[in-house]
């Protein structure tokens, strides 16, 4: 079956695959641009985007739009969204049966996004899209690439909140995949 923005929206507002279903006030679906060359994903939604139902709200939002305005981009030119598409209560890491079962939403939004770049925002991300052992501190900013996509991982603005010392890194990080962005424009081009 050949599922649409339209069919994931629907299934994602009656999902009942895990538990946090019963403690969720509103599904976070991804958010932006639905024909990105660049999407971003994140662990799971915090307590704020969990009652307005927006990914990337808040402190952590702030962060993430500093970031991508300081590199010159806007929410406006990527999509974002996060493996999980409920909130954990108490910010704790998503469980693997958690993961399992929002694993086809995911799936679903990269299938129709078709993605260039996929930048995983944080350790929880990166150990589910790039590798189980990927290591943030030593690995962020490194590439791998796969059908197609060139894959990354940068500090997870939430971890910059908490220490502020990481914006600098980060911002390079944000820099360099605007770079790889570039470059498979130009190669497109050619």
């Amino acid at each position: 079956m050949q599922y649409t923005w339209n069919d994931i929206e629907q299934h994602l507002a009656v999902c009942t695959q895990c538990p946090l279903s019963r403690t969720r006030h509103l599904p976070v679906m991804g958010r932006g641009n639905r024909q990105a060359d660049l999407m971003l994903i994140a662990e799971a939604p915090g307590s704020q985007e969990d009652r307005q139902g927006i990914p990337f709200v808040g402190g952590s939002g702030e962060i993430l739009d500093r970031l991508l305005e300081d590199c010159g981009l806007k929410r406006e030119e990527i999509y974002i969204t996060n493996i999980l598409k409920c909130h954990p209560p108490g910010n704790r890491d998503p469980k693997e049966e958690e993961k399992e079962a929002c694993f086809p939403y995911l799936k679903y939004e990269t299938f129709l996004l078709k993605p260039k770049i996929i930048v995983c925002l944080g350790r929880v991300a990166a150990q589910r899209i790039i590798s189980p052992d990927f290591r943030i501190t030593r690995q962020h900013g490194t590439w791998t690439y796969r059908k197609n996509c060139a894959l990354t991982a940068v500090y997870h603005p939430s971890a910059i909140l908490r220490d502020d010392s990481k914006y600098e890194t980060t911002k390079e990080d944000f820099c360099k995949i605007v770079k790889k962005r570039e470059e498979f424009k130009q190669q497109k081009t050619v």
